[in-house]
């Protein structure tokens, strides 16, 4: 029995181990499959991802290189200026309108300005016909009247010996200004403005009697010297309102001081002697107007007639043959100009030069196509 029990016990473990191998085999043939479909997926993974990538590339590539229109033949190159050529200052400024940006805004304000001028050049139609009572200031003397606005600061700084020349030479024909863009002027020919600092501080300033125009200084002694030349001026325009009828308008006044002021250096002076109008609406708002507050007190009674200056800017606009508009600022005299461009339907040529904002919807920073909105253009 023993025996019996240890064979037993023998076949018994044969057997396990038979089993256990056929096990084992049985695992490997799973392995084995599954090893071969892992292969087959890993394969078909494999092409999938590189056809996926394939197009993703392509993606990329075709955003990358869009194929490009042709563009129009008569599209201007960007090229600049080349100072190998050397300093040839009317090529330089001729290059600006190819360099791009704010250059190329420069650049197409010339060619707007040419055209004015060309046409300015033109013969008057021959059956233009001035009235006979038209005083010498509204007389329409060429095929383009040009009209110039500029703000105060524009004869604080350096521009207004540009703007003297422009009026010595005749080459406009209207010039619309601030009260400051006229005292401005008439008082540096009484004394300098000088150079300063924008970072100057105010309190210092004032303590000196120094006043302070961005980093221009002008010492306030100037306007007491304004004063002192302005006030016997004053007196004869009332004199002659009350002795002569004499109905004085801003660009009336502003006449009579270029005239009195007698001075090459001054813008006033040559827009009398070539009976170019200094339209100004806002007289009263500066040391102008400072002077004939103290006036009044002292001596009342002078009365400014803005309504016949506006008649007389209005209908040199409306009879003019052609018209341009070169407006150096914004606020009143970019507006008081294009309104009287109204009267005739709008300007041939126009030029604004600003750094004003369109956003907040100020007639200073509107674009010339909103002025076209309105007529003005």
């Amino acid at each position: 029995l023993p025996r019996f029990t240890g064979i037993i016990v023998r076949i018994s473990l044969e057997l396990s181990q038979i089993r256990m191998s056929v096990n084992e085999c049985k695992c490997k043939c799973d392995a084995l499959k599954e090893g071969e479909s892992s292969n087959a997926d890993k394969g078909s993974n494999t092409a999938a991802d590189e056809a996926g990538s394939n197009s993703a590339v392509d993606i990329a590539r075709d955003a990358v290189f869009v194929q490009s229109d042709a563009m129009p033949a008569d599209t201007p190159i960007v090229i600049g200026y080349d100072f190998n050529k050397g300093v040839d200052y009317s090529q330089l400024l001729s290059s600006y309108a190819t360099s791009g940006f704010q250059a190329t805004s420069f650049g197409q304000a010339v060619e707007q300005i040419n055209k004015m001028l060309e046409c300015r050049d033109r013969p008057m139609p021959a059956d233009h016909i001035t009235a006979p009572d038209t005083e010498p200031a509204l007389v329409v003397r060429n095929n383009c009247t040009v009209f110039l606005g500029y703000t105060s600061n524009m004869a604080s700084c350096g521009v207004r010996e540009t703007i003297r020349f422009l009026a010595e030479h005749r080459l406009v024909d209207c010039i619309v200004t601030t009260a400051g863009g006229v005292e401005e002027d008439l008082i540096k020919c009484l004394a300098p403005t000088y150079l300063g600092d924008w970072y100057l501080k105010g309190e210092m300033l004032r303590k000196k009697g120094i006043n302070r125009i961005g980093n221009l200084l002008v010492p306030n002694d100037n306007y007491c010297k304004f004063e002192d030349w302005i006030m016997p001026i004053l007196d004869d325009m009332l004199e002659q309102q009350n002795k002569q009828g004499v109905v004085w308008s801003p660009s009336r006044v502003i006449s009579c001081l270029g005239e009195r002021m007698n001075d090459p250096s001054c813008i006033a002076y040559w827009a009398w002697k070539n009976n170019i109008p200094i339209f100004s609406p806002a007289l009263t708002d500066g040391s102008l107007g400072d002077m004939m507050y103290f006036h009044s007190i002292k001596s009342p009674g002078l009365v400014l007639d803005i309504i016949s200056d506006l008649r007389r800017l209005n209908d040199l606009a409306k009879h003019s043959i052609n018209t341009g508009m070169v407006i150096v600022g914004g606020g009143v005299i970019k507006h008081h100009i294009c309104n009287a461009n109204l009267m005739r339907n709008g300007a041939n040529f126009s030029v604004f030069l600003n750094t004003s904002s369109e956003w907040d919807g100020s007639d200073s920073g509107a674009r010339p196509d909103e002025a076209v909105s309105w007529g003005k253009i």
